[in-house]
């Protein structure tokens, strides 16, 4: 990977992401806001789809697998890809399930890829960089799944 161009890559993009733990949200916004990506934020994903609707752009999505209420990334998935402007655009999941689980059930889905938490956030703008230029990214830590 060309890590300048790909990281150049994000500048000016926009991301909504769907993550219920404040932690990890100022996590992926401090690291994020220094490659230039502007985000919006969805904690439940109870609102996920109006508020997602409700976007003039988005680039990338990354999608939480494991939300409160019972409501499930691999469901919000189901529902994004049923909006037509939405259909093409690179979804993440970025989970702390188990990442043998977690990446075989996001593949059979259709995801573009899964990263396990916790981000490497040196590592992390590159990952979407990546997945933004149409290569998957099926990553569990130091264990990388071809």
């Amino acid at each position: 990977m060309d890590n300048k161009s790909e990281i150049g890559s994000l500048h000016g993009k926009h991301f909504f992401i769907v993550e219920d733990n404040l932690e990890n949200r100022v996590v992926f916004q401090i690291t994020l806001i220094k490659h230039g990506v502007t985000m919006d934020f969805e904690r439940w994903g109870r609102n996920t789809m109006f508020r997602l609707e409700g976007t003039s752009h988005v680039d990338l999505i990354i999608l939480d697998l494991m939300l409160k209420d019972h409501i499930s990334g691999l469901d919000l998935f189901d529902q994004i890809r049923a909006v037509p402007r939405f259909a093409w655009v690179p979804i993440v999941a970025v989970s702390a399930m188990d990442p043998v689980i977690g990446i075989t059930k996001t593949r059979a889905k259709g995801f573009n890829g899964f990263i396990a938490k916790p981000i490497e956030t040196h590592l992390f703008p590159q990952q979407l960089a990546a997945l933004m230029a149409g290569q998957p990214i099926w990553y569990a830590g130091a264990n990388t799944v071809p």
